[in-house]
């Protein structure tokens, strides 16, 4: 099954040659990388194609196009693979999957409960950290994308299930619950059942209103303590030579993040 292969990645770095007439260095050659999804068969690219079997070389190894073309070929991870998932509108942003994790502690023995499933992003990132991952969704096509990205993860302990968090969350002794849903303060109660205390629920939403309806509903439960509310900013900069400032590249809001934790 391909979800099961070893995808590649390949890197071609960039080149530059100085040019005494310029009195400066010009790029000869851009910086090209490609992710192979199925190395059984022949890669073709625009710089030529790549045999099959050089692309069952050796991480590290050198492979040549057809048309001469020099690569490095490496095994994916699987960032590397999450991030050729299909995606719908909205998937949350690798930034705000990482805060998830390290805020509340998920790790190999965990149980995560997700919901408003979307593409599965966050549910394929939890079930490649936890034990086991249910998520649920309403959205028929959103249900049928987070499938697919699953199987072509090779994930086994993510269930994915069609149903509303709102009205009924089956499964107990939760170590997280996340809500990644419109109206997040809709479905305290039931993460309230499902979570083992001491268990994590958080809430995702994009609108500041919606975080403020959540934290003050949130509040009036008292086996819930509320830990912080929050966005993750990330800025990428340019450095090069002697070029060292932010980059022009926009950055801005994702989401917000509320994280609470079940104290008894």
């Amino acid at each position: 099954m391909q979800a099961m292969t070893k995808r590649k990645i390949l890197i071609r770095r960039e080149k530059r040659q100085f040019v005494p007439e310029l009195d400066r260095e010009v790029r000869v050659e851009k910086e090209a990388s490609f992710y192979v999804a199925d190395p059984e068969h022949d890669f073709h690219t625009k710089f030529g194609a790549i045999k099959a079997k050089e692309l069952r070389k050796k991480a590290g190894s050198t492979v040549k196009t057809s048309m001469g073309k020099e690569f490095t070929i490496f095994d994916s991870d699987f960032g590397d693979d999450l991030r050729r998932i299909k995606r719908l509108p909205q998937t949350m942003s690798a930034k705000d999957m990482g805060l998830i994790v390290s805020a509340t502690g998920v790790n190999k023995d965990s149980f995560a409960i997700d919901s408003g499933t979307g593409s599965g992003a966050l549910a394929c990132y939890l079930a490649h950290l936890c034990k086991k991952v249910i998520s649920y969704e309403i959205n028929e096509k959103h249900l049928e994308v987070a499938k697919e990205n699953a199987d072509f993860l090779g994930l086994k302990n993510l269930m994915i299930k069609k149903g509303s968090i709102y009205s009924k969350i089956p499964e107990k002794n939760a170590d997280l619950v996340v809500l990644d849903v419109p109206e997040p303060w809709k479905a305290i109660k039931t993460a309230e059942n499902a979570l083992k205390t001491g268990g994590y629920i958080v809430a995702y939403t994009i609108q500041a209103t919606q975080m403020l309806n959540f934290t003050n509903e949130l509040m009036k439960n008292k086996r819930f303590l509320l830990i912080k509310s929050c966005e993750l900013i990330e800025r990428s900069w340019k450095a090069e030579g002697n070029i060292l400032r932010p980059s022009t590249a926009p950055f801005g809001h994702t989401g917000f993040l509320t994280f609470a934790r079940k104290i008894c």
